[in-house]
């Protein structure tokens, strides 16, 4: 009863602010010489700067700040927010590069981003610069790049193909043939990264597709942290935090069921270990295994960074990188496959070639790696749908002292440079006249794949910074496309229309309904 008096009196509270704002936002559209607008670039608003615009068009933020750049000579253009706050956004490569590679250590991630997004991802490789960024992605980079942990991720992607979403599609065709693949996607890749990183296998994608309550607060802790940023009046969401009502309390039951599920793995996987003390460490091939054994190397250096809440960050940051992100951009690929035929066709023809090179299990859907890399109009294609909907829309970086863009622009000390992926993969500066159009050709010289500037194609960041699942997410990318399009045809409702979420991972919003049929 206390917490919802509580509630009562904050909702009054920000009632009041909000009207208080809308009474002046009114004021200034309303007067002559209330807004001003650049040369080129965003409207900007006395005292409120673009805010007025981005509440207009926040359910097309995206193609609103690629239509905006496209005024620009440079594709930069300043950004005021509410109060003076400063910075610009971009979607020139010259500009990326210097952030992400030429001046790396003069950008950071910035303190609010790092208050906002503690609770869920605390000091994990994401949410971290200095040293404690570089101790980790020097673990990070070195497990990565091993043989064993590359044909851990195919062997657990194959499992989950032939043991999972294969009797799955089965039975949707079986029942009906409708589904809801953007749910079916996310399924299968919390799975796979559960058990990439974990070792433990939640059943996301089993038939009967349960509610697991892990995936569910994960989903919940995701949702509501970015919600800090966009859905909460300045600071609101830390007075919801001190009064524990609203979204800040659904924000920590949800990182609470997070915690002590991966808590609960780390003890007992410590547990395991000490029962093992005589055997080869680490006993398994999963992440948390291998963070475990590479910080105890470096026991003595730090005790506090081998300690279960910070593997706990490390895994869960991963986890973010790898679950949402492949399931987005998968959902996005068959939306763009469904009104181009003719590539369906191509990759249906490229995938028979490879299957008829085989001598054992012809018609098996369990591609190998050097199946997959074969497959380069396959490859093409998936590089093309990251290029028009990137997973991860938007990053932004913060200067740590006064710098000057490629550009010329000028950026001040503790201001935000915002680096739009999306309206880079929009630009005729960067990809041609055709840059609208969904063409893998456009990947390809003499059959073969040739990939673009990381700072020009920015799906999965570049520099420093640079994804280092790469290449594993690719692979998991290319074996589900492999195996849907070679056994079912996937249609979309004729009349259904995808629009982006407004989240970390630019989603279809409610998902995206398919008819499965057997080819």
């Amino acid at each position: 009863m206390a917490a919802s008096g509580s509630e009562a009196c904050f909702h009054l509270l920000l009632h009041c602010i909000t009207i208080a704002c809308t009474l002046l936002l009114i004021a200034h559209l309303f007067h002559k010489k209330s807004k001003s607008q650049e040369k080129h670039g965003f409207t900007h608003h006395p005292l409120l700067g673009v805010l007025p615009s981005l509440i207009k068009n926040q359910h097309r933020i995206h193609d609103w700040i690629t239509d905006t750049l496209l005024t620009s000579p440079s594709n930069t253009s300043l950004i005021r927010g509410p109060f003076g706050i400063r910075g610009y956004m971009t979607a020139n490569p010259e500009n990326v590069e210097h952030l992400l590679k030429t001046n790396f250590e003069n950008y950071e991630k910035g303190r609010r981003q790092k208050i906002l997004f503690h609770d869920f991802l605390g000091r994990g490789i994401f949410n971290v610069d200095g040293e404690l960024w570089k101790m980790q992605r020097k673990a990070a980079s070195y497990e990565f790049n091993t043989k064993s942990l590359r044909s851990f991720v195919i062997e657990t992607v194959q499992r989950e193909i032939g043991d999972r979403l294969v009797p799955l599609l089965s039975n949707v065709c079986n029942g009906g043939g409708s589904v809801n693949l953007q749910d079916v996607f996310q399924r299968f890749t919390f799975d796979n990264i559960c058990s990439v990183a974990f070792g433990v296998d939640p059943a996301c994608l089993h038939p009967s597709l349960p509610q697991v309550p892990f995936a569910r607060a994960f989903d919940d802790a995701t949702e509501l942290s970015f919600g800090r940023i966009f859905y909460s009046a300045p600071f609101a969401w830390r007075i919801k935090k001190l009064l524990d009502i609203g979204s800040e309390r659904r924000l920590r039951q949800a990182i609470a069921v997070v915690d002590d599920f991966a808590l609960s793995v780390i003890r007992s996987r410590r547990k395991e270990i000490a029962e093992n003390h005589e055997s080869n460490y680490p006993l398994r091939n999963d992440l948390l295994s291998r963070f475990m054994a590479a910080l105890d190397d470096h026991n003595g250096e730090n005790l506090e960074r081998s300690s279960d809440l910070f593997l706990r960050d490390m895994i869960v940051n991963f986890m973010l990188a790898g679950r949402d992100t492949a399931s987005t951009s998968l959902t996005w690929f068959f939306w763009l496959l469904s009104s181009h035929p003719a590539v369906e066709d191509t990759i249906r023809h490229e995938i028979m070639e490879v299957l008829a090179k085989r001598r054992e299990n012809p018609k098996g859907v369990a591609f190998n790696y050097e199946e997959l890399r074969e497959m380069q109009y396959l490859h093409a294609a998936v590089c093309e749908s990251l290029r028009l909907y990137p997973p991860v829309p938007l990053d932004s970086k913060v200067a740590v002292q006064k710098d000057v863009l490629p550009d010329g622009n000028v950026v001040r000390r503790g201001w935000s440079v915002d680096y739009s992926i999306y309206a880079m993969g929009r630009m005729k500066s960067i990809w041609g006249q055709d840059c609208l159009e969904f063409k893998p050709q456009r990947w390809l010289k003499n059959g073969e794949f040739v990939g673009e500037s990381p700072y020009k194609f920015v799906a999965f960041n570049a520099g420093p910074r640079i994804c280092l699942g790469k290449e594993m997410s690719m692979i998991q990318m290319k074996s589900i496309v492999a195996c849907i399009i070679h056994g079912y045809s996937v249609k979309v409702d004729p009349g259904f229309v995808a629009r982006y979420t407004l989240d970390f991972n630019m989603r279809i919003k409610g998902g995206m309904p398919v008819t499965l049929t057997k080819t």
